[in-house]
């Protein structure tokens, strides 16, 4: 019977035996076709991660620095405190879960369309960690013009925030000054699309407000939606409504929002179709009845009837002396 031959590999750093078998060798033919369908699949990869990004589906790391959160004007105003300690707690402990939207822009750098308040937030982690805070996650969007960006941010917040009415109706205004819109009833339409005819009418009033008194109004997210409609109305009747306000407000706490609410009803109160018309008062084209007269910057007169009142932020102790002494014929008293 013939012996069988051993056949030994060789130790590692060792030449092969003579006698060891040769290496098998991959056909030429099956090598060509391996690296033919691993060129094809990363193409195919590579081309879908091309879209998704085009298509703004792929998170991206950006610095955090590079994001410029002003690019559009926000709907947000303000920062709840206790929702901000939340949010910053919750990426201390779990780091960003959702990733914000942005736009590429052409000098270079992001806009945030949405995202503001875990900008935010991530700023001021990145001040003890910019370590780990200085960059944030995002999905690089491409929208077809201003219009869309401001519906994705105005969208994002009506379903994660609690806006108020004059935040959402500023945001309208300020589209339409950025030339995203041609007029309010467009952005309105456009922006609130899935908003009831109802929500849409209340914001559209709450534009009177925001043009008549945003920088008056110390405190306009704090603004209920009953008052603000009242408000509306008053407006749209009484051009002087909006001296009387800053007059009243410039003499209570701006640091109170009972303090500005309580002041408004006050003057709200006295307002054509207010009071007035419940006493009786004929209003508006009877003006032999009520006339409001704007004398200069800062003081208003009212006629009612026989009454003359006087009004805003010039009225001081000694403007109403000299007044008395010129209503008694005396000479001025300084």
């Amino acid at each position: 019977m013939a012996k069988r031959k051993r056949l030994t590999l060789p130790l590692p750093g060792q030449p092969p035996a003579e006698d060891a078998p040769a290496p098998l060798a991959r056909a030429p033919i099956a090598q060509v076709a391996g690296d033919a369908a691993a060129a094809a699949a990363f193409h195919d990869v590579a081309g879908e991660l091309a879209r998704a990004r085009e298509d703004g589906r792929l998170v991206v790391t950006l610095p955090l620095e590079a994001v410029r959160l002003d690019h559009l004007h926000r709907d947000r105003l303000t920062v709840d405190e206790d929702e901000m300690a939340a949010l910053m707690a919750s990426l201390l402990a779990r780091g960003q879960q959702t990733p914000i939207e942005v736009l590429a822009l052409p000098d270079g750098g992001y806009g945030l369309i949405s995202g503001w308040r875990r900008c935010q937030a991530l700023r001021r982690l990145a001040q003890d960690d910019p370590a780990r805070f200085g960059s944030v996650l995002a999905l690089v969007r491409s929208p077809d013009s201003a219009a869309a960006a401001y519906r994705a941010m105005v969208e994002e917040n009506e379903i994660r925030a609690d806006l108020s009415f004059f935040e959402r109706a500023r945001v309208v205004a300020r589209a339409v000054n950025d030339g995203a819109f041609a007029d309010t009833r467009e952005a309105l339409g456009t922006l609130f699309a899935a908003a009831s005819y109802a929500k849409r009418s209340k914001i559209k009033s709450f534009l009177r407000v925001v043009e008549a008194l945003e920088g008056t109004l110390r405190h306009p997210t704090r603004l209920s939606e009953h008052l603000g409609l009242k408000l509306s109305k008053a407006l749209a009747e009484d051009p002087a409504l909006p001296d009387r306000i800053a007059a009243a407000l410039a003499q209570v706490d701006p640091e109170d929002p009972a303090a500005e609410t309580a002041a408004l009803k006050r003057v709200l109160s006295h307002a054509k179709g207010g009071a007035a018309e419940k006493a009786g008062v004929k209003t508006g084209s009877d003006t032999a009845q009520l006339r409001d007269l704007r004398l200069a910057p800062g003081l208003s007169l009212r006629l009612q009837g026989e009454t003359a009142t006087l009004w805003g932020t010039r009225v001081s102790p000694s403007l109403l002396r000299r007044l008395e002494a010129w209503l008694r014929g005396q000479p001025e008293a300084r």
